[in-house]
C-alpha cells in the first residue's frame, strides 16, 4: 500500500540542487530577487501613475509573494513549499487575465470572469496535451498563449502597448525555453537554465505590469 504524499517531503526537480541543504540551490535561490526587484519597480511606478488602482496593487503584491515563494522552495524544497511557489503564480495569471480582458479588450466583469473561470478549467487538458514536447513547464503554455492573444487583440485597440504586450511574451517564450530545458542540458550545464527562467520572468511580470499601469493612466 502506497504511503500518502507528506508537505514536509522532500522534493529534487532542479539540476542546480545537489542535496538537501538549504544552499543546494543558490542560483535558483538568488535569482528570485527578479521578483522582488519587480514588484518594487512597479509599486514605486503605480505609486506615480495610478495609485487608486487597488487592482494593480494586488498584482504587484502577487509578485512580491511569488518572489518569496520561489525562494523558499529552491531554499527549503518540499512539498509545502513548492504550493508557496505555485499558487502566487496561478494566482498571478488568472487575476492578470481577467484585468487585461476588462481593461484591455473591454470585456464586462461578468464576461471577463466567465472567460478566466473557462481558462482556469481548460489549462490543465492543455497542458497534458503539449506536455510530451515542453515537460514540467507545460502549465504555462497557456499562459503564453493567452499573451500572443490578449496581444494581438489589444493592437487593434491601443497598438503601441499592444505591442508591448506581444513583445513580452516573446521574452516570456525565451523563458520558458530555458526552464524547459534545465533537466535536459543538466549533464552537460551543472548549474541547470531555471536561474534565467527567474531572471526573465521578472521582467516579464514587471513589463506586465507597466502595460497594465499605463493603459489604466491613460
Amino acid at each position: 500500500m502506497l504511503e500518502p504524499m507528506a508537505l514536509t517531503d522532500r522534493l529534487d526537480n532542479y539540476c542546480e540542487r545537489i542535496g538537501p541543504e538549504f544552499w543546494s540551490e543558490p542560483l535558483n535561490a538568488l535569482t528570485n530577487a527578479a521578483f522582488l526587484i519587480a514588484a518594487v519597480a512597479g509599486y514605486m511606478l503605480w505609486r506615480r501613475r495610478t495609485p487608486d488602482d487597488f487592482l494593480a496593487l494586488v498584482l504587484i503584491g502577487i509578485v512580491f509573494v511569488t518572489g518569496v515563494g520561489s525562494f523558499l522552495f529552491h531554499t527549503f524544497a518540499t512539498r509545502w513549499a513548492s504550493l508557496a511557489d505555485v499558487i502566487p503564480i496561478a494566482l498571478f495569471i488568472h487575476v492578470y487575465l481577467y484585468a487585461a480582458l476588462n481593461r484591455f479588450l473591454g470585456l464586462p466583469w461578468w464576461a471577463a470572469l466567465g472567460v478566466v473561470i473557462a481558462f482556469f478549467a481548460a489549462t490543465p487538458f492543455a497542458g497534458q496535451a503539449v506536455a510530451p514536447l515542453v515537460g514540467s513547464s507545460a502549465g504555462y503554455v497557456p499562459a503564453l498563449v493567452a499573451i500572443f492573444v490578449v496581444g494581438g487583440l489589444f493592437v487593434g485597440r491601443n497598438a503601441p502597448l499592444g505591442r508591448e504586450v506581444l513583445l513580452t511574451g516573446v521574452i516570456f517564450a525565451v523563458s520558458l525555453t530555458f526552464r524547459t530545458l534545465d533537466g535536459p542540458i543538466c549533464d552537460r550545464l551543472a548549474i541547470g537554465t531555471h536561474f534565467l527562467w527567474h531572471i526573465l520572468n521578472g521582467l516579464v511580470l514587471f513589463l506586465l505590469l507597466r502595460v497594465l499601469i499605463r493603459q489604466r493612466a491613460g
